[in-house]
């Protein structure tokens, strides 16, 4: 499915956002993953931080949101699935778990430049791409 304007990447973004709480949730209640419950924890936290950057920039940038059509921008490449959480041993969740950021990272950056004509947009865009950037070394740094 296309990503044709401002308010469908600020969608996805959130719905990108939501999911990955909900996963990390849902690890973080695993006894698999019980030594990393904290970071866990934490990024469901950054998630509801993230959800509220997303949608405090729809709101301040809605007069904007019909000037700018995007082109060649498709969701299909950004949509990933991960096994439940539940049925996942440690390692499975701290590779799922990187598979979401790196999704994340690469959505983050290339919507940035897709909508790089509203700078507002592509400044909050890329500062999610740092945050998961952040949390993507965090990940490494357990598995290593």
């Amino acid at each position: 499915m296309p990503l044709t304007n401002f308010g469908a990447i600020l969608n996805f973004a959130e719905k990108v956002e939501q999911d990955d709480m909900e996963f990390y949730r849902k690890a973080s209640s695993t006894a698999a993953a019980e030594p990393y419950r904290l970071l866990f924890d934490m990024f469901v936290s950054e998630g509801k931080k993230n959800i509220s950057l997303v949608q405090r920039t729809r709101r301040e940038n809605v007069t904007e949101m019909i000037l700018e059509p995007i082109r060649d921008f498709v969701r299909d490449g950004y949509q990933l699935r991960v096994e439940n959480a539940d049925s996942l041993d440690g390692t499975a969740i701290l590779t799922a778990a990187v598979a979401l950021e790196n999704r994340a990272i690469r959505y983050y950056g290339d919507a940035a430049e897709k909508i790089r004509a509203l700078p507002e947009v592509s400044r909050a865009l890329k500062t999610l791409a740092k945050k998961r950037t952040k949390r993507l070394g965090q990940i490494e740094n357990l598995s290593a």
